[in-house]
């Protein structure tokens, strides 16, 4: 077994054990660390696919700027009374308890029938440089340039018409 499988490996079952943790936590800050967890597991799978620029955007757009604003909604809606938010088991439990236990099934049957390489297959030749700033910053300013814009447009569109709506009226 090569280095590279025994960490993907690693990253994969980590990203599994991180992201069932995330659903299964009472806590819902708890879940969001979990969430961060899953992100940075995620960010290590992109570096073994050589997708550098990804990886990095990964951790610092998601785990970054997203979660911070995740749990700035947590702490502001205070969710102290835990008994409110405490989950009854009925039909939908056990609805959703046995899609999961089918689809588990599923997993291993598909797992069991494929045959498993002792390798991993090599990937595109260009691929040290396909996930490098500078060919997803070429790819932008050139053939997506008209769309690069586009979306520039939209969202200053949209920053202007949330001030508009968040300016308090001075009548």
């Amino acid at each position: 077994m090569s280095t590279e499988l025994l960490v993907f490996v690693f990253l994969a079952a980590a990203a599994i054990t991180t992201a069932v943790a995330m659903v299964l936590q009472r806590n819902a800050v708890m879940s969001a660390i979990s969430l961060i967890g899953n992100f940075f597991c995620l960010a290590g799978l992109y570096l073994l696919l050589r997708a550098q620029l990804l990886a990095v955007l990964e951790v610092a757009v998601y785990a970054g700027a997203i979660m911070v604003l995740v749990v700035f909604v947590i702490m502001l809606l205070n969710l102290g009374d835990e008994e409110k938010l405490a989950e009854r088991y009925g039909i939908r439990t056990l609805l959703a308890a046995g899609a999961v236990v089918l689809f588990g099934v599923e997993v291993v049957y598909l797992v069991m029938g494929t045959k498993i390489t002792s390798g991993i297959l090599p990937g595109h030749p260009d691929a040290a440089v396909i996930g490098t700033v500078e060919s997803v910053g070429m790819a932008l300013f050139t053939r997506f340039l008209l769309p690069l814009q586009a979306t520039g447009m939209l969202l200053l569109a949209a920053v202007i018409g949330a001030l508009i709506l968040a300016k308090k009226r001075t009548n």
